[in-house]
């Protein structure tokens, strides 16, 4: 019998990046930084390659193909953090960039001290992680796949929605995401990590040549941690997403504008994993709770001394933070301070129990190890605490998403996602989404439009009345979170069941918009 082919996790990693001179650099930058007098240095190589298409009605709209390859060197000293980054990969450049990140530790601590100190960096212990080697579930790296046969995929798919009566326009897109990444420090820990991720979409117009009304549906498929097996079915079912589009695009300009009032709703995985992005996943990072992204991305009302008692949802609330759900976006082997991936609980029983931590912020309030949550998104950037994939989990034996519906009297289903507001510590909130059905009597009954859902945070998932059971589950996510002072994005999965929340304030947009 023929040898069954190795999958991902049984490759090599690969062999391009594994033939620069990474040992040879980490040793001269870590030597460096520690013969100058630093009590911790970590260097982190990085070579990300990105790739997009995208097509307009079936027809090549653009595309782009980059390549990011550099170092830095991140040092602790006098209580300060020094950081520098370099592209000449030879020993003597590192050691040079090494020297520069001491000095600026040094002129920090100068600072730190004239301003009449502060809290001095100091890092959660970390078990030393020697020659690992981590690479994500994946099947076939899409930068092996011909550049025509992405292209003939998505121009056929477009053609496919295109032929349906009501679809005016198509536009289709597809990004991808090969990482690798070495890191090396003075405990000890060396790791090699490869990553790859992928986002697919298409998103079908229709327009009434009489009114010039005009609306949009797009697909519902998440990004995912995974590889071109994605495109040919294995995770999602394109055939039948993109048949039934049509329908239910026509469907929807159709449908009657809703009613602003108080309804239950059951809301799908699709929509409400930007939710618990917004709501949760920012909220319960600690350095935005300490007040650390005040200037750019905002604080948090789940604040420090909280923990433990902010009564955040009900009872049937439980959320976690994780680093290694498989497909995962924020799912990695090692973060970039060398600290081994793991899961956690943040909400338990509806209660803050937890926060996503980075080595400095669990070592400055006193949590013990890190949970794994520093990222850089580039070799010329410096690490900071970045969100793992938050999620709520379903019901062992919880319904499925019909017996929710089926629980409803008068009500919304809400499902995918579109756009949102929320105010800087992550309190008040309205989200849209991309279709909504009226419910009646335990039934759907047709589709609504021009629906947001609007509340307080611990308002909304304290009216959560039941989660789904596994069958619902869905990973959700993105590929552009933002944070921090120079900008950074990571890319973050959220998975969650459908659930049903009692008694949410909905609004009509149109009404809004005209007041």
């Amino acid at each position: 019998m023929p040898e069954t082919p190795p999958t991902a996790r049984e490759r090599a990693v690969d062999p391009l990046f594994l033939a620069l001179p990474l040992r040879s650099l980490a040793d001269a930058a870590l030597s460096r930084a520690s013969e100058l007098g630093a009590s911790h240095a970590d260097f982190r190589l990085e070579r990300i390659r990105n790739a997009s298409w995208r097509l307009r009605d079936a027809r090549p709209a653009g595309s782009s193909d980059s390549l990011q390859l550099g170092f830095a060197v991140r040092v602790v000293l006098d209580g300060a953090w020094g950081f520098a980054a370099g592209v000449d990969l030879t020993p003597a450049a590192a050691a040079r960039v090494a020297e520069q990140a001491v000095e600026v530790a040094r002129l920090s601590a100068r600072i730190g001290a004239a301003a009449g100190g502060g809290d001095p960096v100091e890092l959660a212990e970390e078990p030393v992680h020697r020659d690992g080697v981590w690479v994500s579930s994946y099947e076939v790296d899409p930068f092996e796949v011909p550049d025509a046969e992405k292209t003939a995929l998505l121009a056929d798919w477009s053609r496919r929605l295109l032929a349906a009566d009501g679809v005016s326009h198509v536009d289709a897109s597809l990004l991808t995401v090969q990482e690798n990444k070495f890191y090396a420090d003075t405990a000890g820990t060396v790791t090699t990590q490869q990553r790859i991720r992928l986002h697919p979409e298409l998103e079908a117009v229709a327009v009434d040549e009489r009114t010039g009304a005009f609306d949009s549906m797009r697909t519902l498929a998440p990004p995912a941690g995974r590889g071109w097996e994605y495109l040919r079915g294995t995770g999602w079912d394109w055939d039948r997403e993109l048949a039934e589009i049509p329908g239910l695009l026509a469907e929807k300009m159709r449908a009657p504008s809703v009613e602003a009032g108080r309804y239950d709703l059951v809301v799908d995985p699709s929509n409400l994993w930007l939710t618990i992005h917004e709501s949760i996943g920012h909220a319960t990072e600690l350095d935005r709770a300490l007040g650390y992204e005040a200037a750019y991305a905002g604080t948090s009302f789940a604040t420090f001394d909280r923990l433990g008692s902010l009564r955040y949802g009900s009872e049937v609330m439980h959320v976690t933070g994780d680093r290694t759900a498989e497909h995962g976006l924020a799912t990695i082997g090692w973060d970039d301070e060398g600290v081994e991936t793991q899961s956690w609980d943040l909400v338990k029983d509806g209660v803050l129990v937890g926060y996503q931590l980075d080595r400095r912020m669990a070592r400055l309030k006193g949590l013990g190890r890190s949970n794994g949550c520093a990222f850089a998104d580039s070799p010329s950037h410096v690490p900071v605490q970045r969100m793992a994939n938050v999620s709520l989990q379903p019901a062992a034996d919880g319904p499925d998403t019909e017996g929710l519906i089926a629980a409803v009297e008068d009500g919304v289903y809400v499902v995918g996602d579109r756009s949102w507001s929320i105010d800087m510590q992550r309190y008040n909130f309205q989200f849209t989404g991309q279709r909504f059905y009226r419910i009646r009597n335990g039934r759907l009954a047709g589709q609504v439009k021009d629906v947001a859902y609007q509340a307080t945070t611990t308002d909304f998932w304290g009216s959560m009345e039941a989660v789904g059971g596994p069958q619902t589950y869905v990973l959700g996510g993105a590929f552009n979170c933002g944070k921090a002072q120079p900008g950074q994005t990571a890319a973050v999965s959220h998975g969650c069941p459908s659930a049903l929340f009692r008694n949410v304030n909905v609004l009509n947009t149109q009404q809004e918009a005209g007041r």
